[in-house]
């Protein structure tokens, strides 16, 4: 990451893409169109508790998602497009307004609504700040759609270095991989995991909200989670009254053919087993380039990590620091914490 005071940021949020994913993420395939999100208002008094409940624990921390983009240096563009006229778009307009997010409106035209006048608008705005602002050093993409694969690219061409952030379960692998740094919703700062409890017609007299707040939300008023569901058809629908974790383990391609157009299909690849490979690699590559037997500084390593897969993060992973993950893998790598400098090498029966 580079030194912010010399950084000058652009935050470009598909609001849509990232609002729909993470609904569908926790409460399962085409869920958004299913509950009819799009013109639910839970301000009614017929709301219905469940599905309100569910949008609840749906919440984008919109507050985590600037924080981080901060700290890559100051913020000059800050931007993010919907049609701000639906319901449950016009929810976040006072915390995103409180962020000075300029809020682009989409008016819708189609039937589809405004998802590809999001990508389209969001691009070409891109573009011409590129050109019509040349200290701008940092595009930040909140969006997962394929789309956007172009846009990575030709932003990196012209020298800007890309951070692209998505819901896991709807991200392509091919944007992660255009991108400098790809960073999962789910292993931003201030995000929280949230237990599921059941839904107030799995459990008579209702459920309350669980869980306790954290202080983003605390200070930006987002609700608390209430309710979540498994993020996959394929997954075993939980008795009733009995909580479950949903897994935010990076996979990154869509679960099913709902609003956006990719179509990338995720491999059947253990996460573990991919961030152990990803680890051999870096260390086989980082060996090549000087002495076998060198030891490596472990930041090296997980630049070089981040170089060939920029969406890899320990912490999704269940690693609260590089170093733990490091020490997990000691039948692959032999990690040194004498002196100043955290090293690191590949062991030679790993390499054979």
């Amino acid at each position: 990451m580079t030194e912010p005071s010399d950084s000058r940021v652009g935050l470009y949020i598909d609001f849509d893409n990232i609002v729909i994913s993470r609904y569908q993420q926790l409460h399962g395939r085409q869920a958004f169109q299913r509950d009819g999100i799009r013109d639910f208002d839970r301000s009614k008094r017929d709301a219905d508790p469940d599905v309100a409940a569910r949008l609840a624990a749906a919440t984008v921390d919109f507050d985590a998602i600037i924080d981080f983009a901060a700290s890559f240096g100051t913020m000059v563009v800050n931007r993010a497009y919907a049609d701000w006229s639906v319901p449950v778009n016009a929810s976040y307009q006072r915390q995103l307004m409180s962020r000075a997010v300029d809020l682009t409106q989409l008016f819708t035209t189609t039937t589809r609504g405004t998802k590809n006048g999001a990508d389209i608008r969001l691009a070409v705005d891109v573009v011409e700040d590129l050109f019509r602002l040349p200290d701008l050093t940092h595009v930040i993409i909140v969006a997962g759609d394929s789309d956007y694969i172009a846009l990575a690219q030709k932003s990196k061409r012209l020298g800007r270095f890309v951070v692209g952030i998505g819901v896991a379960g709807s991200t392509s692998t091919s944007l992660a991989a255009a991108c400098d740094e790809f960073e999962d919703y789910d292993s931003l700062p201030g995000i929280e995991k949230v237990t599921v409890v059941p839904s107030s017609d799995e459990q008579s007299g209702g459920t309350s909200s669980g869980g306790s707040r954290s202080s983003r939300r605390r200070r930006s008023g987002t609700p608390d989670a209430a309710a979540e569901v498994a993020a996959a058809e394929s997954e075993p629908v939980a008795a009733a009254g009995a909580p479950r974790r949903v897994s935010t383990v990076p996979m990154f391609s869509h679960v099913d053919d709902s609003a956006f157009d990719e179509a990338d299909q995720a491999d059947d690849v253990d996460p573990q087993t991919f961030a152990t490979d990803l680890l051999l690699r870096a260390l086989q590559i980082g060996h090549a380039k000087g002495d076998a037997e060198e030891w490596l500084n472990t930041g090296t390593v997980k630049n070089q990590m981040r170089r060939m897969d920029p969406s890899f993060n320990e912490k999704p992973l269940g690693y609260r620091s590089f170093t733990d993950f490091l020490a997990s893998r000691d039948d692959v790598a032999e990690l040194s914490e004498e002196g100043p400098q955290r090293l690191i090498r590949l062991r030679p029966s790993a390499d054979e």
